[in-house]
């Protein structure tokens, strides 16, 4: 079962600091030039945390992640960082317009902590692949600052909208009226977040136990998932209590109690939003590959030719992806940009070991016949070159072909949401970064301290 906590988070004190000047993007969406911004919006922001700036006389007493847990401790006891007075959860919406759109769309969800459960329990499931460079990090800043500043995005599927009818009123689909948020931000990119706190107990235990049953499949944050389910394991040992409560534990309160997770690093800090409201945009994110050897962009559709119908384009336009049903994605080299649809039948012969799920994918068969059959590039040469680069924007990426920067750009089509669900649920994974939900979640809303 799927196991929700509320907690008594760290809160920034907006009398204290300007909150659009302390919050930031996740972590690995920060830009060198973002993270320079940060620096310079606070001396509060939480970027010195979560994506501190290493230095040249960096040592095993003074580094990246020694000052991430100074800059907190320093945060706390100078009352910038309060923790709140009760346990509590957090509606949280986001109001957005879906990029290259005029349309607006609100995405919602609740902050709760979330139980940590290895992927076999089957409550919790991932949809991509993972890296242990990225994991090794996470783990150091862990220990470190022994607090989680992000949260991890997590789906689940109800299509009554329990949850949303019992923070948001209404029929839960959005749209209707709520009480004023305690908090309000618009970020970098013209989001609006608005975070609503509640602590009264039979509500969040309404919330709580209509959340159960749930199935959770990881939406954003697979490394910070997995660091933080082996850092769980680690303390289940040293404090010899066990990482799973007994099944009756929540029968055991009364209403008036709330459930705690067994140890603090049992859980860590989430983001729930159903796969069923209305909200959800999930992104292309674009491959573009650099430094192959005497690439010919005429030779590699002639080659290409073999298991796509290859057509050159006049010029490149997104929009001919759209309406095109199976695998279709665009090639564009300095040579002319090229039109691929994939040939059913040598694509099957050519992915013989891949589940039939996975093999509809237009991502899986860029990575698989594209990138490692055609152009010799398996996962663990692009892992150890890092010859590939995954890019949101399909004109960032045109531009470093049209500069010489790359030989080679592939526009694809974002994966659905039920692509999604069926292959995370199925137990398969798509290769890294295969979705670019949108928008991302904000960190610095609340925090999770273990101490």
């Amino acid at each position: 079962m799927a196991r929700i906590y509320p907690f008594r988070a760290l809160r920034y004190d907006p009398s204290r600091v300007h909150m659009e000047d302390v919050v930031t993007q996740p972590y690995d969406k920060i830009t060198p030039a973002m993270q320079q911004h940060y620096y310079d919006a606070s001396p509060y922001n939480l970027v010195r945390v979560i994506l501190g700036k290493h230095e040249p006389d960096d040592s095993e007493r003074d580094n990246v992640y020694t000052r991430a847990a100074r800059y907190l401790k320093q945060w706390r006891n100078d009352h910038v960082l309060a923790e709140e007075s009760e346990p509590a959860i957090y509606g949280y919406s986001q109001t957005y317009k879906v990029p290259h759109t005029e349309e607006t769309r609100e995405r919602r969800g609740f902050i709760a902590l979330g139980h940590l459960y290895d992927y076999v329990d089957k409550v919790v499931y991932r949809h991509e692949q993972t890296f242990p460079k990225h994991k090794s990090d996470r783990m150091s800043l862990f220990k470190a600052t022994r607090t989680y500043c992000e949260q991890i995005y997590m789906l689940y599927s109800d299509p009554a909208f329990t949850a949303e009818k019992l923070i948001f009123g209404g029929t839960g689909k959005g749209g209707e009226k709520t009480a004023p948020a305690d908090l309000s931000i618009t970020d970098e990119y013209g989001v609006v977040h608005r975070v609503w706190k509640l602590t009264d107990p039979n509500l969040i235990n309404l919330i709580l136990t209509a959340m159960a049953d749930k199935k959770l499949i990881i939406a954003d944050g697979h490394h910070r998932y997995e660091t933080s389910v082996a850092y769980a394991k680690e303390r289940s040992a040293q404090l010899k209590l066990p990482l799973n409560q007994p099944a009756d534990e929540d029968e055991r309160l009364a209403p008036s109690q709330l459930p705690a997770p067994p140890f603090p690093e049992a859980a860590m800090m989430m983001t729930f939003v159903n796969m069923d409201a209305p909200g959800i945009t999930i992104l292309p994110t674009h491959r573009v590959v650099h430094g192959l050897q005497d690439f010919s962009g005429e030779a590699f559709a002639a080659k290409a030719a073999e298991f796509f119908d290859v057509t050159r384009l006049a010029e490149v336009d997104l929009n001919i992806l759209k309406p095109l049903e199976g695998v279709a994605f665009i090639a564009a080299t300095a040579a002319g940009s090229y039109l691929f649809k994939a040939k059913p039948d040598a694509v099957a012969a050519a992915l013989g070991g891949i589940s039939p799920r996975q093999a509809k994918l237009d991502v899986v068969q860029l990575h698989l016949v594209v990138l490692d059959r055609l152009l010799g590039l398996n996962q663990e040469t692009i892992t150890k070159l890092g010859n590939v680069r995954y890019i949101r924007e399909a004109d960032e990426a045109l531009g470093q072909v049209k500069s010489g920067e790359a030989d080679v750009a592939f526009l694809i089509k974002p994966i659905t949401l039920d692509q999604l669900r069926d292959i995370s649920l199925s137990g398969d994974v798509m290769p890294q970064k295969s979705t670019d939900f949108y928008p991302k979640l904000l960190s610095g809303l609340a925090i999770y301290a273990l101490d």
